[in-house]
């Protein structure tokens, strides 16, 4: 793929309606590109994978977010069956969404690596959109703070944004990002504490952080009812992640995008500015 086709792209973004595929699939258009959004609503479902060669057939690239995280027990066989149909109907340009430090994604790398794909993973950060929308949401707006297992730990918040541009970036840069990993992370370290603090003065209100440890929150997680095979890989996540290995900073938004990436503090303005946080 040259510079000079790289506008003339189809790209299948999964998760088109999630935090993720929703922006990529917008930066996707601002780049010229043409998009094939995949979620259910197109009937696109990773657990089937009757569904994937109609979106598939025809496109250029895909990028590929698997719910509910890269790490998941059925992630690597999922991700890696997807990416060989992908090769066999000509989409050799797939773009991997991984999480900077787990060791659990390592697997679902692997199998993209091994598929035949001209492959680039981008590896994430802590999203900084965690804490404007999913499931730690109403906690904040109704409860006034967070209760969550991230201890003490710094952690440099991403703006998806960034995670996006990164994204297409990479799928519209000929072969330069090809058989490479990027990390991307925010450019400053914050405490989850700090983090809830920052969104807490935006947002003109006290918001608290309340640490607890993972099983702990696990518990919780089953008294909203998750499913029990879900509370612990989620407990096994958080103790493993959240332990202090990503308390540094990463400079993958620089390098392929050529500046800095969006501070936490312009996240947090912008989501109260929304109305985000407002009880």
């Amino acid at each position: 793929m040259t510079q000079n086709t790289a506008q003339d792209m189809t790209v299948v973004v999964t998760g088109a309606s999630g935090r993720t595929g929703s922006r990529v699939a917008r930066a996707a258009e601002l780049a010229g590109l043409t998009v094939r959004a995949a979620s259910r609503a197109q009937g696109f479902d990773w657990h089937d994978g009757s569904t994937w060669a109609e979106v598939l057939r025809g496109a250029d690239a895909a990028y590929l977010v698997y719910p509910a995280d890269v790490g998941a027990p059925d992630a690597a066989e999922a991700v890696g069956r997807l990416a060989r149909e992908a090769v066999a109907l000509g989409v050799r340009r797939l773009v991997l969404l991984s999480s900077r430090g787990e060791e659990r994604a390592l697997p679902t790398e692997e199998a993209l690596r091994a598929s035949g794909a001209d492959w680039t993973v981008v590896r994430a950060a802590w999203f900084a959109q965690n804490f404007s929308e999913g499931p730690l949401v109403e906690e904040l707006r109704q409860g006034g703070g967070l209760v969550f297992p991230g201890g003490e730990v710094l952690e440099p918040f991403v703006d998806l944004r960034d995670v996006a541009d990164v994204v297409v970036k990479t799928l519209t840069e000929g072969d330069r990002y090809v058989g490479r990993a990027v990390e991307v992370s925010g450019p400053r370290l914050l405490t989850f504490r700090e983090a809830v603090a920052e969104a807490g003065r935006a947002a003109g209100r006290e918001l608290t952080y309340t640490p607890v440890p993972a099983r702990q929150y696990g518990e919780r997680l089953a008294g909203f009812g998750v499913p029990p095979e879900e509370v612990a890989f989620l407990v096994e996540l958080f103790e493993s992640l959240l332990d202090g290995r990503n308390a540094h900073l990463s400079d993958g938004v620089r390098q392929v995008l050529g500046r800095e990436p969006r501070d936490f503090a312009e996240f947090a303005q912008e989501s109260a500015a929304a109305g985000v946080w407002k009880a």
